[in-house]
């Protein structure tokens, strides 16, 4: 049986021979036998002809079986036909709804040449969609080394927070939720929570008719602030319809950063901090607690603006109750476990670390301290154990041992040892569980639903755009 591709190129060989006898479609089918309109299908690869009218194809046309299977090259033209043919009948036209058309004499070269490029390059992004793992990979190394430069501080977005909170008339301390409804309403948005809010979604904005659509669930299950400032920031920023995973994950960056800064204000809280720091009692408690956010927002805010204005290098940690590593920054040299490329996200934390052994702490209450020895000298961390809709995750944050001195919680008796980059630290299981077990061991993994999806083909990656559509379109104002 012939594949459809080698139909093809068999039926330009064929009217490739017949133009060069001089014979006309009529002609040949009279001499075989059938109708001028079948002939038109084999010459177009849309019928297969079988191998014994192929064999009287290629008597009539004085050549032999061979000659019409693996005969001469075909000239320029109708290899770029045949191209053009396979392309229309693939994947990738068919799933954009681009219809097949007849290419006739009158299609020039060079708009199948065109339509040829147009798919080349459609089938290049497609496959480096397909390696999305890896590209986000190395966007969001990027972004890290990025912020490490920056000692995690961006002047402009600072600056960006507080025009905002002056233009509402914001005194500092903590933003109320009446606050956070002035903003939206100083930004030209009204706030509709909805019990369909697309289940991909965080928040939509209907940018025509100035509606914030939010989650029905938002005001039982977290902070209702921390929801409207997000999607705020987008607009308040500017964000265009991000063009690579790179831009994506800058924008999402630079979001939670305007939205904390708008939460726990720069010019408030640094003399707070400053006053701590002068009495040795640092706390990122006290800062979740002064400003009402979860200890997440209190921890990243406060690595914000520790290096700029306390002179304090940190780092933070968010670590799955399974072990895996899902944020991560440092500016303090702390060895991080990685991957080949240098990413930390997806990386097992070592067991031994604060991250990891808070799991292990009946004192949800108060917060858990540890100094941890580490090849690279001891640290000190801070961590909690927050609940998340995927499970249980703890965040930390953590100093060298010199910078100890300013935090509560310095005089804690918990200590680890961690030698991670060696697999005897914590990778390998005890020398006797493992002789017991190994072989009678048989785990059925749970795959990540990231690990094999690739990002789906709209703007915004993890979001079904046909779902934010039909929301919109639902809610729209009649």
């Amino acid at each position: 049986m012939i594949d459809d591709s080698d139909a093809l190129t068999i039926g330009r060989r064929i009217r490739q021979l017949r133009l060069a006898r001089g014979m006309t479609l009529e002609d040949l089918a009279a001499r075989i036998g059938r109708a001028p309109s079948q002939v038109s299908m084999f010459e177009t690869g849309k019928r297969e002809p079988k191998l014994t009218l192929l064999q009287t194809i290629a008597r009539v046309l004085d050549t032999t079986l061979d000659g019409l299977l693996e005969g001469e090259p075909l000239d320029e033209r109708a290899t770029r036909e045949i191209a053009l043919e396979r392309a229309m009948k693939g994947q990738t036209f068919q799933a954009l709804g681009i219809p097949s058309f007849r290419i006739g004499k009158s299609l020039s070269n060079d708009v199948i040449d065109a339509m040829l490029a147009l798919h080349g390059e459609i089938e290049r992004l497609r496959d480096e969609r397909a390696a999305t793992p890896e590209e986000a990979r190395r966007a969001n190394l990027e972004l890290r080394h990025l912020m490490r430069r920056q000692d995690n501080y961006f002047a402009e977005l600072e600056a960006q927070a507080r025009e905002i909170l002056d233009a509402v008339g914001h005194p500092g301390g903590p933003l109320t939720q009446r606050t956070a409804s002035e903003i939206a309403a100083h930004l030209g948005f009204t706030l509709h929570y909805a019990p369909d809010l697309p289940q991909s979604t965080r928040s939509v904005a209907d940018l025509a008719h100035g509606r914030l659509y939010l989650s029905s669930s938002v005001p039982a299950k977290g902070d209702a602030r921390t929801a409207v400032l997000q999607a705020l920031s987008s607009r308040i920023l500017g964000h265009s319809e991000p063009r690579s995973y790179a831009e994506f994950l800058r924008q999402r960056v630079e979001t939670n950063y305007l939205t904390g800064a708008l939460l726990v204000p720069e010019t408030h809280v640094v003399p707070v901090l400053q006053d701590a720091k002068q009495r040795r009692a640092i706390s990122v408690e006290d800062v979740r607690d002064a400003y009402s956010v979860s200890y997440e927002t209190a921890a990243h805010r406060f690595t914000n603006l520790a290096t700029r204005h306390l002179g304090i290098p940190v780092h933070f940690l968010k670590v799955h109750e399974s072990g895996t590593i899902t944020k991560a920054y440092e500016n303090d040299d702390v060895n991080f476990p990685t991957d080949r490329l240098g990413s930390i996200e997806g990386q097992m934390c070592c067991r031994r670390w604060t991250s990891r052994e808070v799991f292990d702490v009946d004192d949800r209450f108060n917060p858990y301290y540890q100094y941890t020895d580490t090849g690279n000298g001891t640290y000190w961390c801070t961590a909690r154990v927050e609940p998340s809709s995927e499970g249980l995750h703890s965040v930390s944050v953590g100093v060298r041992f010199d910078d100890t001195k300013w935090f509560v919680g310095r005089d804690t008796p918990n200590r680890g040892v961690s030698t991670h980059s060696v697999e005897t630290c914590c990778r390998r299981a005890p020398a006797e569980l493992e002789q017991r077990w190994r072989d009678q061991a048989w785990p059925n993994v749970r795959t990540p639903r990231t690990l094999l999806a690739t990002l789906p083909t709209g703007s915004f990656p993890g979001v079904d755009t046909t779902d934010v559509y039909e929301f919109l379109e639902a809610h729209a104002p009649r």
